[in-house]
């Protein structure tokens, strides 16, 4: 990079301020210009250094955080990324904070572990990068070993067990909670079961789904182990698992692992996606949404090659272009679709398959 990433953080702790200043600080492409106790503060430090990418604590003395975000991405666009609580009301606000425009969120650091505190100094440095590359908009007025892909959880296998019930697969990341959303709400009760791994962590999925299921004209929630996929449902794998597809008989049931993480991430879209694969085969519509890194993209192409049709999100409509762009190089994506037409063309490819008619 030219110059370092410039981060503001807002937070009304000044240890949590002092230990993000330390954690970004240690990297060599990034620094904390300015650190702000509540948002008004960080509204003069914004127009005179003028941030690459702000961290935003939710919960903070004379003005809100998602007051402050919601004026923020609507005078001044810019990558935040929210430090949020995990707990149910603060996963609530997260949600929030994501629908307003805010990138990404991590949760807020345990300081009494020390392997813990490196970890989430990775992760939160990953997201301040993958956030200053971010596209944001305005808001409207209204090298692979087995212990880190999906070989550690499951094998790959080429018997597959034919069927003619469609399966609809989704995975994303960074951005994809909006993403997800704009897909399910254009969809009719009565489409194909619906699993989808969204990089998030436990204590989060949960009220995502509950959120869904109150926009969406499907039902939507968290999977849970050994339920039945039924069509006009979908299963979100919650954050402490990953979720995998198996077949009980004639039905596609929902398995949940506490294996190890893969690429990094549990729940892992590339163990979905092979899931799917060793499954459903044919009968997978595979769809990789907006996300950092390239978890999904050996997934699909296994999706592709057990005969699966597969969408990618464009560059152009993603948050961060990274899944989409590596399942893309990897050969797995049939078509490559902006957001906006998502829904449309997975209904009209559903219809041009002639086993049921959707409304387009």
């Amino acid at each position: 990079m030219s110059h370092k990433i410039k981060v503001i953080v807002v937070d009304d702790s000044a240890l949590i301020r002092s230990l993000l200043k330390e954690i970004i600080n240690a990297e060599k492409d990034m620094e904390v210009v300015a650190a702000a106790p509540d948002p008004l503060v960080a509204r003069e430090q914004i127009r005179e250094l003028n941030p690459d990418v702000i961290t935003l604590d939710i919960e903070m003395p004379r003005m809100d955080g998602l007051d402050f975000l919601e004026k923020l991405m609507r005078l001044r666009p810019m990558p935040v990324v929210m430090v949020s609580s995990l707990t149910e009301r603060g996963s609530e606000i997260t949600m929030r904070a994501l629908e307003l425009g805010a990138v990404d969120f991590v949760s807020k650091p345990k300081m009494d572990i020390q392997n813990g505190l490196r970890e989430y100094a990775r992760e939160i440095t990953d997201k301040i990068r993958a956030a200053s590359r971010a596209r944001i908009r305005p808001l409207p007025q209204i090298a692979a070993t087995k212990s880190n892909t999906a070989d550690a959880v499951l094998p790959s296998i080429s018997n597959r067990v034919t069927s003619t019930e469609k399966l609809l697969v989704i995975g994303a990341s960074t951005g994809g909670t909006e993403a997800i959303k704009e897909v399910l709400v254009h969809l009719p009760p009565d489409c194909p079961g619906i699993v989808m791994a969204q990089h998030m962590p436990e204590g989060f999925t949960k009220s995502f789904a509950a959120r869904l299921d109150s926009l969406c004209q499907i039902s939507i929630k968290e999977a849970e182990h050994g339920e039945r996929i039924l069509p006009g449902h979908a299963y979100l794998a919650p954050g402490h698992s990953h979720l995998l597809v198996k077949r009980s008989g004639a039905n596609y049931v929902c398995e949940l692992s506490q294996a190890e993480p893969v690429n990094r991430h549990r729940p892992s879209v590339d163990v979905l996606f092979r899931s799917a694969a060793n499954t459903a085969g044919k009968n997978v519509i595979g769809v990789i949404l907006t996300g950092m890194g390239k978890d999904g993209a050996a997934g699909m192409k296994e999706m592709k090659d057990a005969g699966a049709h597969n969408f990618a999100q464009d560059e152009a409509s993603c948050v961060v272009f990274g899944m989409p762009k590596e399942a893309i190089a990897q050969g797995g994506v049939d078509e490559i679709v902006p957001l906006p037409q998502m829904a449309k063309r997975l209904l009209e490819y559903l219809n041009s398959l002639g086993a049921r008619a959707f409304r387009v």
